[in-house]
């Protein structure tokens, strides 16, 4: 069956546009200033509305399993909260396997999990231990099965060592991966919470000065350096939450080297003033918020560029999991928050009609860039004819009120409780098929796929 969008202004990476949309079989076949519509076509009626690529979330946790909790969205939940949002693709984290476990197994996991996703989705492979056979799986991992990222961490049970590290940039360079770190200094970490705790200071507040932003820039400055030294490996930062590290990141930028930097929403609208609430543990994840002079910086940085990519972290740990796992000691709470449904309505109103970016540097930051750097570019991201159709439809009229009651995810609270909305998704296809409309869902578990990613490569398109 064909679709026709007719009426709506196309808006990508490069520009707006007053055009119509033909979809064919899934896929983008034709864009004019006027389509006339037939009795082979369906018509969607966008006047007044914006019609964008679907949002890219390239920072997902469904379904993990941290050690002390596992989080309540698994991929049909996740995916279709994604979905309610304007999301259409997601490449998910996975989490940590069994010690000594291989490449592979968490990669056979995470397809069992995700087989009832109703978008599309990947994965990013996770480096947790470094040995020959380890190295040796990178390579076929993204010639043969499409994983062309892994990220590996600098704190936590599994951390690596700079020796390491080194070895793992080496190698993911070679085979035509994308690096992806989490960047904290572990050993300061671990000392300030010692401290903190023969202090009896465990009320949430104080998960914040465990883990200072100054950890967070040290351990992406050093990242940075060790890639320089593995022969210029790119380098991925995620959830970037200060200023201090995005000065390092445009250092290295400044110096040529191929380094990007991602935030999530909680770091631009949220501060650690939320840990002084009664209900603080909502706001516990790592790193953790920050003091409300960081935000701007971020905002400077998504306006001037520095920072490539809008992702979420989405990690759903419910609150009243929280509250019988860790009142009285942070220590004990599971790091994370949701945030896949709230993502492109809370850019577009905070960031678009507040006038900090253009609607063009919206679709970059949420779509386009996150497909150019993970290999999902042209048929993702895009709105050129062949590409698939993974479709928003945005009323930037509507204005509403973010409650957890109306979200699609598993959990039971959203850290944007209250937060008013100018701007919002009305509708989301993926793959031409209508999985939300108006704030319901219409998909179905099992829709989404699998998709085999390109290998990295720096290019001038980047």
């Amino acid at each position: 069956m064909k679709l026709l969008i007719k009426g709506g202004t196309l808006v990508d990476d490069a520009g707006e546009y007053r055009q119509d949309l033909l979809i064919m079989q899934g896929k983008i076949v034709r864009r004019a200033p006027q389509i006339v519509a037939d009795e082979s076509m369906g018509v969607i009626d966008a006047r007044e509305l914006l019609v964008m690529p679907g949002g890219i979330d390239v920072h997902t946790h469904f379904n993990i399993d941290v050690g002390i909790a596992q989080s309540c969205d698994d991929f049909f939940a996740g995916t279709r909260a994604a979905a309610c949002g304007g999301t259409t693709t997601i490449i998910d984290h996975m989490g940590f396997g069994p010690a000594g476990c291989s490449l592979h197994h968490q990669l056979e996991k995470y397809h069992r999990d995700a087989a009832r996703a109703v978008i599309d989705y990947s994965f990013h492979g996770v480096i947790q231990h470094v040995n020959p056979q380890i190295l040796e799986e990178i390579a076929p991992m993204v010639q043969k099965e499409g994983i062309s990222s892994f990220k590996f961490y600098l704190t936590y049970s599994y951390m690596l060592q700079d020796s390491d590290v080194l070895q793992v940039l080496q190698q993911l360079n070679e085979a035509g991966a994308l690096a992806t770190v989490h960047p904290e200094n572990d050993a300061a970490i671990r000392w300030r919470t010692a401290q903190l705790k023969q202090q009896n200071k465990t009320a949430p507040v104080w998960h914040a000065h465990s883990r200072p932003l100054a950890c967070e820039a040290e351990a992406i400055s050093r990242t940075i350096n060790l890639a320089r030294l593995a022969d210029n490996a790119p380098l991925y930062i995620v959830h970037l939450s200060n200023g201090l590290g995005l000065d390092y990141v445009r250092m290295a930028k400044a110096a040529g080297q191929p380094v990007w930097a991602e935030t999530c929403p909680q770091y631009l609208l949220l501060d650690m003033g939320r840990y002084l609430l009664p209900d603080g543990l909502k706001y516990i994840l790592s790193p953790p918020l920050r003091p409300h002079s960081e935000l701007d910086k971020l905002w400077v940085g998504i306006a001037d560029g520095s920072i490539a990519t809008l992702a979420t972290d989405h990690c759903n740990f419910p609150w009243r999991q929280r509250q019988q796992m860790a009142a009285g000691d942070f220590t004990r709470c599971p790091n994370g928050m949701p945030g896949v449904e709230n993502r492109l309505a809370l850019l577009f109103s905070e960031g678009v009609m507040k006038g900090r970016i253009s609607r063009s540097r919206f679709v970059s930051l949420t779509s386009t860039m996150p497909a150019k750097l993970f290999g999902l570019w042209p048929e993702k991201g895009s709105l050129l004819p062949g590409s698939d159709a993974d479709l928003v439809l945005f009323d930037p009229r509507s204005q509403h009120i973010v409650h957890h009651t109306d979200l699609h995810d598993n959990g039971d609270y959203t850290p944007y409780e209250g937060f008013c909305c100018q701007g919002k998704p009305v509708m989301t296809l993926s793959r031409g098929e209508v999985v939300c409309r108006e704030g319901r869902f219409t998909g179905k578990a099992g829709h989404g796929r699998f998709i085999s990613r390109k290998p990295f490569v720096t290019g001038s398109h980047l």
